[in-house]
């Protein structure tokens, strides 16, 4: 037999899973392993008889088969039943979403994911299977979310668990009973026990976190501790509680974390414990109540990690402005570096901050010309670099600020503003904000060493380590930088090494070069070389800069800078990450603006809102990475997409930096679906103006397809397949514009001709091909080498019908095997002299074997004689 069950004292999350997990297995049998929380109890005094749930005693363990485990994975919370699990033939499925712990069983189906309610992952296994629910089961599973997820405010929830919740009111939900049973009165018991654990609670400062521990102890086991802890959670606002309850023969511990520097299910974890970060729980047998207590306090002490302060996010060195600077040049340096605010200083001294806005007023008032002093905002607020996040956000709301300035020894050493708090309130803490190479140890997983060596050729992961050993002895930091990291992430082949060096990178490279022998090419106005190997491979080496605009849409300036700064530069968050190659913090991953997170979740990111204003050709990129590879553009950043093209920043770059973009997207694989994207996003007409999508979009689309299906006949389009793409783009364009096309992306003379051919022959060529009879091949092909090879894929695709392709592929396999042995030297040798007499021979010669009028060398010879005795008797005739 089948059965489902969960987790001893069980939740109304557990009993949601049960009931979804039987839609899946409907000949499965519910079974409660022990005791129930008070809510389930009361839910199941009412409706027992429509959910038929069996107690232990009425199951025949011995002939379960197969356990469907659900909210648990842990056998130490099922009581009896974990000895089925360990019985030869029994079959575990698991639908749990816990993480993995040490000790949890295993299944032959594993479905554990990080949302949060187990009911969650139900519903969207019955969603896809597309499963009926009647309103009872819909507000069952609706009531395990709510109460797992705090009616979708916990910490935990995720979008998958409202996305559910949805679903599941659209099935008849009844949010009525979904209060009534969420909102129950506390039991005399529960209220006696929240009493003594308000009294007992003893208030913590651990790494600046505030902590509160209560304690208590009663006779017999009162159900409710978790929503206890809750409540005390809710009264007393602290960052994290801890409730230790001695019950009967147990102690009971539940943690509840408001912060991501309490993770309660890591600190209950030595006591046996399982949950989230947020919230877990524990329970100990055999052990004394302060002994729980004074060992959970130590715990406590070694894992709460230090709170993040305004040093860790905080941009440093700060450009800064005299009160005398002109309001001017402030907006000047404020487009130059992407800020929306400067501090003002007088003297070494903070004196005032003057924010965009002000700016903007006192230019509209024609005021550029005026010193920022009668503008600034003099009362500065500011903090010292050791202030925890929480009480900079606290500061920016009570003061409606933007940006705070950090002050160390009145010196000002770094600048906060709004967006920075709000990256770590919507980011992932620690590892979006703090250098993960700066002095502290590496985040759990943050070093990405063995997947390197996993993915980097030998060659490559050496180079890396030479590079880092090279940097040590010139006194240098090194990283890897850039799309390699992402690469490395993705488990991509083929990298480009790219480096960045806080040194002399030139100087660096020019060590590395003499390493391995190889050449090197130095610019040393950008401070960037290319390591130039033999085969052709090379290694890209820069110093570590920042880089600026002075309008939007110029070329950018470069000053030195550090490592955190030469990715501030980048385009997206996924390419804005690196690799330290420097002892032994070599593989440590350094991701400032949450790249790896971006990547796992498939978003396309910009690191602030001037990134495509400043560089107008990050448009094109975003839509070649997010075809790529294919991810999403971020919502906000698709927002700054549309505006950009609203404002048309495009019209304002040069048209050979646009082609250097565009021509990367016609080599690309999945180009149809990049120029597809384009055309959504308003782009289509600042890349190909005078073209219209719609009548090219078909080609487009399927031009890939048959690229590749010429390459598995043996007939590769040519040695420039980006042209294929641009010969399709333009192929019903008239030659005026194709031509204007060419000479905006410089093409030269060889590929404009290719195009116009194109646009002169298509036409005829597919005319020719699609004539079923009357048609010599000879005449088939003297058309078809009208066009470049390039136009091949156009053909193909407009080719509609299989015996059509079919014919196309015979033709170009005729062409290639019909080439006549016979040549001029032969004709010489019959005592011709050289002339046109040559070419009008070989050509008939062609056109006779292509049409099968001649099959071998000797036929050939005797066509040939007798062509030119033909032709010789019509010249003595004429």
């Amino acid at each position: 037999m089948d059965i489902i069950t969960t987790h001893t004292n069980t939740d109304l999350d557990a009993l949601a899973a049960m009931v979804g997990a039987q839609k899946l297995y409907p000949e499965a049998v519910m079974v409660f392993p022990g005791k129930l929380s008070r809510n389930v109890e009361e839910f199941m005094a009412l409706h027992k008889d429509a959910l038929a749930v069996s107690s232990l005693r009425d199951i025949q363990l011995e002939k379960v088969r197969r356990v469907v485990l659900v909210d648990t994975k842990n056998p130490r919370r099922l009581g009896k039943l974990a000895e089925v699990l360990n019985r030869r033939g029994v079959e575990v499925h698991i639908y749990d979403h816990h993480p993995w712990a040490e000790g949890d069983v295993r299944g032959t189906v594993e479905v554990v994911e990080t949302v949060g309610a187990t009911a969650t992952l139900l519903v969207e296994k019955i969603r896809e299977q597309n499963i009926p629910l009647n309103p009872l089961e819909a507000t069952i599973l609706a009531l395990g979310i709510y109460g797992d997820t705090g009616s979708l405010v916990f910490t935990s929830t995720t979008p998958r668990d409202v996305a559910a919740v949805a679903y599941l009111l659209e099935k008849g939900a009844n949010l009525g009973v979904v209060a009534e049973f969420l909102g129950r009165p506390m039991t005399e018991e529960q209220k006696s026990l929240l009493k003594s654990l308000l009294l007992s609670a003893r208030r913590h400062q651990v790494n600046g976190v505030k902590i509160l521990l209560a304690t208590a102890s009663v006779e017999e086991f009162v159900v409710g501790l978790a929503l206890l802890t809750h409540t005390i959670s809710e009264i007393e606002r602290l960052d994290a509680v801890f409730t230790v309850v001695e019950m009967e023969d147990r102690v009971h511990i539940v943690g509840r974390s408001n912060v991501a520097q309490v993770d309660v299910a890591e600190i209950l974890g030595p006591f046996g414990g399982g949950g989230h970060p947020a919230a877990a729980s524990a329970t100990i047998k055999g052990a004394p109540l302060n002994q729980v207590a004074e060992t959970l306090m130590k715990i406590i002490q070694q894992k709460v990690r230090p709170p993040l302060t305004a040093a860790g996010i905080m941009s440093s060195p700060v450009k800064t402005v005299t009160p005398e600077t002109t309001i001017k040049e402030a907006g000047r340096i404020m487009m130059r570096y992407g800020h929306t605010g400067l501090p003002v200083v007088q003297k070494g001294r903070l004196v005032g901050v003057i924010s965009r806005r002000d700016v903007e007023k006192a230019n509209l008032h024609g005021l550029g010309h005026a010193p920022v002093k009668g503008f600034m905002s003099q009362n500065v607020v500011w903090v010292t670099p050791d202030v925890p996040v929480a009480e900079v956000q606290q500061l920016m709301i009570e003061h409606d600020i933007g940006r705070v300035p950090v002050v160390s020894e009145g010196r000002l050493v770094g600048i906060v503003s709004r967006t920075d708090v709000l990256r770590t309130m919507h980011g992932d803490f620690p590892t979006r904000y703090r250098a993960i190479y700066s002095g502290h140890l590496p985040a759990a997983g943050a070093n990405i060493s063995e997947l390197m060596h996993q993915v980097l050729s030998p060659r490559e992961w050496e180079i890396m380590c030479r590079a880092g050993e090279i940097a040590a002895r010139l006194g240098y930091r090194v990283f890897a930088a850039g799309g390699v990291v992402r690469d490395i992430l993705l488990k991509a082949g083929n990298l480009d090494i790219d480096l960045v060096v806080e040194g002399d990178g030139i100087a660096l490279a020019e060590a590395l070069a003499e390493a391995y022998g190889a050449q090197v090419r130095a610019h040393r106005k950008f401070g960037t070389a290319e390591v130039l190997f033999s085969d052709g491979f090379k290694v890209d080496v820069a110093t570590a800069r920042v880089e600026f605009y002075e309008y939007p849409a110029a070329l950018p300036r470069v000053e030195s800078s550090c490592v955190r700064h030469d990715l501030y530069r980048r385009d997206f968050t996924i390419n804005a990450m690196a690799v330290d190659l420097n002892g032994e913090h070599f593989g440590d991953l350094i991701d400032f603006f949450g790249g790896r997170q971006d990547l796992q979740q498939g978003l396309i990111r910009v690191l602030y809102n001037l990134s495509f204003i400043e560089d107008p050709i990050r448009l094109l990129r975003a839509v070649r990475f997010e075809q790529r590879y294919g991810f999403k553009i971020e919502p906000q950043t698709l927002k700054l997409v549309q505006e950009a093209v609203r404002r048309e920043v495009l019209a304002r770059v040069s048209a050979e930096r646009l082609w250097e973009e565009l021509k990367h997207i016609l080599m690309e694989k999945e180009a149809g679906r990049m120029l597809e994207r384009l055309h959504q996003l308003g782009m289509w007409p600042f890349v190909f103006p005078g073209v219209t999508y719609w009548e090219v979009q078909p080609v487009l689309h399927d031009l890939g397809e048959a690229m590749q299906l010429l390459e598995e006949w043996g007939f590769p389009p040519g040695n420039e397949p980006w042209l294929c793409y641009f010969i399709a783009a333009l192929h019903w364009t008239d030659p005026e514009t194709a031509r204007s096309l060419c000479e905006r992306y410089h093409l030269n003379k060889r590929q404009t001709g290719k195009v116009l051919a194109t646009l002169a022959s298509w036409r005829p060529v597919l005319s020719r091909l699609c004539q079923r009879d009357g048609v010599r091949a000879s005449e088939l092909a003297r058309n078809l080498l009208l066009l470049p090879p390039e136009a091949h894929p156009l053909i193909l695709t407009l080719l509609d019908e299989e015996w059509l392709k079919e014919r196309f592929r015979q033709l170009l396999l005729l062409l290639r095997e019909s080439r006549p042995t016979v040549d001029g030297t032969y004709i010489k040798s019959l005592g011709y002299r050289p002339g046109p007499i040559f070419r009008q021979a070989l050509d008939a010669v062609w056109r006779a074997r292509l049409d099968g009028l001649v099959k071998n060398t000797e036929e050939e010879k005797a066509f040939v004689q007798e062509f030119l005795r033909r032709h010789q008797g019509e010249d003595s005739h004429d």
